[in-house]
């Protein structure tokens, strides 16, 4: 396993979930659960805020380390809320930071554009999106008050 790079290092990342998008969250639900043997998640849940540009339905499973969570397809969340990346129209994978500054330096160094969706979606998160060299939207979020 490599060492993390110092900027890595300096903004604090750790895998929180990952995000996969479905027309029928349901049924993704009772794969992941049934099928798979994930538990749903009840505990530590996003409190979502479906008056800002995204009120799909979704479900939340763990495999008691990484959540998943399995979020109703929009492809126009991101003109819903004037941003650039939309992250539930194919899915991404998300990173827990406790510096979001760094992580925006970081990015703002490297010349990574990102959509900054503050408290859009998730009440208590401050969450930003941008994609990487192969277009995968990632997340990096901080939790505030």
């Amino acid at each position: 396993m490599q060492k993390p790079n110092s900027k890595t290092a300096m903004a604090d990342l750790a895998l929180h979930h990952i995000n996969l998008v479905t027309e029928d969250v349901d049924r993704m639900r009772a794969f992941y659960t049934d099928v798979l043997g994930l538990a749903a998640e009840d505990t530590g849940l996003p409190t979502l805020d479906k008056t800002k540009g995204y009120a799909g339905d979704v479900a939340f499973v763990t495999d008691g380390r990484i959540q998943l969570h399995l979020a109703q397809k929009d492809i126009h969340a991101g003109f819903k809320t004037g941003q650039t990346v939309n992250p539930v129209s194919r899915g991404h994978v998300a990173y827990r930071t406790q510096n979001m500054n760094a992580v925006c330096k970081n990015l703002d160094d490297a010349g990574v554009p990102y959509s900054d969706w503050g408290h859009t979606a998730v009440a208590g998160w401050h969450q930003i999106f941008f994609y990487d060299p192969e277009g995968n939207v990632v997340e990096i979020h901080q939790v505030t008050d």
